[in-house]
């Protein structure tokens, strides 16, 4: 078994989350209560400034905002509308648009960013198209200023995937709070944790009421207009009045008191892994060895970026290169990834459910081939293990 030197994540749980949650298990009121009333009220008035519901995963947040977006309450979407995304996308980012029953339709990255290239979206857009999911790739940003003028010259409902972009912001604007709708993600490896858990955030009351439902069962409870409800259906039991349809995506209290102790200290997080993403590049880049053979990106302008991990962008041409430097980390228990899934185009689930790209994604390719990245962790990383990395980092490439 290959010991891990420098894994994508460490542990992130510390007493006092612990503590959090053994106080809701001992409690034996474990299932949505106030707790996730809790961190719901905490998450809109320190982070985002708008109505947030927890859910258990951002895949899950994903999906419930395009479902809100069709459905009978709400109609700004309808089947075979169009709706753009970046090729360096996450499979729920995606899946949720297809499944759905819209159209997808792949625009470009831009190299400098990792995110959506605002020239290839302009060319993207038609008639067809009425909404854009905007990927946030590892807490970078694009242009954010240009994208939301895009997007009201052409009316097109702006989705912002911000699961790896918690305390990432943009003109001092948190990213996450530019669309209509956006998604946040406390999975384990990512800024804060819940264990497992996720966010929505809504800015209009009604699409609010209709997530809030379609979160549980299409049940009527919890919503704003309950006792109209329960007036206008006075002959079924209030607490059984299925209004929508539904699913079952709700979140625990334990996940929920886990997160709220995290967002307590995620500016202390946010800062510690500032300072290793810094140390860490300039380690690599003032070595003596460093010979260009790889790029890491920084800081878009206007923006102070909560980096989601280190990307490195290889300078070889070798379409091989990659993949045996990743390799050679992995075996030395330093653990890499693609950057999110790489070019999602290229993926053998969109043959499966014959989605085309009838245009050259060059950029999502590049990367694709090119591109990997390393976790950062939210414990301040020593000189010791710094030159570690950077030697084990130089002996694979």
């Amino acid at each position: 078994m290959i010991k891990s030197i420098y894994p994508l994540t460490e542990s992130v749980l510390e007493k006092v989350d612990l503590d959090a949650a053994i106080k809701v298990i001992k409690s034996k009121k474990i299932t949505m209560g106030k707790k996730t009333q809790e961190i719901e009220k905490y998450f809109k008035k320190n982070v985002v400034s708008t109505d947030s519901l927890m859910v258990n995963s951002g895949s899950s947040a994903n999906l419930l905002i395009f479902q809100c977006l069709i459905n009978p309450l709400v109609k700004k979407l309808k089947t075979g509308d169009e709706v753009l995304i970046p090729a360096i996308c996450w499979s729920t980012s995606l899946w949720p648009i297809i499944q759905s029953g819209l159209k997808v339709k792949f625009v470009d990255i831009d190299i400098s960013s990792l995110n959506i290239d605002l020239k290839d979206l302009e060319k993207k857009i038609t008639k067809k198209t009425k909404a854009l999911m905007l990927v946030h790739a590892l807490g970078n940003c694009a242009e954010m200023d240009k994208l939301t003028r895009i997007c009201k010259k052409n009316k097109l409902i702006l989705v912002e995937d911000a699961c790896e972009a918690l305390g990432s912001t943009f003109k001092n604007k948190q990213l996450g709070t530019f669309g209509e709708f956006s998604s946040f993600s406390f999975y384990y490896s990512h800024h804060i944790t819940s264990g497992e858990g996720g966010m929505v955030c809504v800015k209009n009351k009604k699409y609010l009421n209709v997530i809030k439902s379609l979160r549980s069962h299409g049940w009527s409870r919890d919503l704003s207009n309950k006792k109209y409800i329960s007036k206008k259906y006075k002959n079924i039991d209030k607490n059984w009045i299925f209004i929508n349809s539904g699913f079952n995506l709700r979140p625990t209290d334990i996940n929920a008191a886990i997160g709220i102790q995290q967002l307590k200290r995620l500016k202390k997080i946010l800062a510690i892994r500032k300072y290793n993403f810094l140390k860490i590049k300039e380690k690599l880049i003032n070595n003596k060895n460093y010979k260009n053979q790889f790029s890491i990106l920084t800081d878009q302008k206007y923006s102070n970026i909560a980096w989601f991990g280190i990307p490195f962008v290889l300078n070889s041409q070798n379409k091989k290169y990659k993949l045996k430097v990743m390799n050679k980390l992995n075996q030395k228990g330093i653990m890499t990834r693609p950057i999110i899934s790489g070019n999602f185009a290229k993926q053998p689930s969109i043959q499966l459910y014959k989605i085309k790209s009838n245009t050259k994604l060059k950029n999502a390719d590049l990367i694709d081939k090119k591109a990997f990245f390393l976790g950062l962790h939210n414990i301040r990383i020593t000189d010791k293990r710094l030159r570690t990395l950077t030697d084990h980092i130089y002996s694979s490439l």
